[in-house]
């Protein structure tokens, strides 16, 4: 079981959401953004499924295509 943070329960604020959609989208690791916001990863992921952000990196080929 993940350790609880200082943000264990608390709402996500808007700025906190738009600051998540931000760093998705720059292909920021969870674990990362986790630290950033204080929160577990698994706090991270659920977020990002809930707001519908994809936390799949977007500069990297699908696996098995490398040539």
């Amino acid at each position: 079981m993940a350790k609880s943070t200082s943000n264990t329960g608390k709402p996500w604020t808007p700025a906190e959401v738009k600051q998540l959609k931000q760093e998705a989208a720059g292909n920021t690791p969870t674990r990362v953004m986790g630290l950033k916001h204080k929160r577990t990863e698994a706090a991270i992921r659920a977020k990002a499924q809930v707001e519908g952000i994809s936390l799949k990196p977007t500069n990297q080929s699908p696996y098995g295509t490398k040539k």
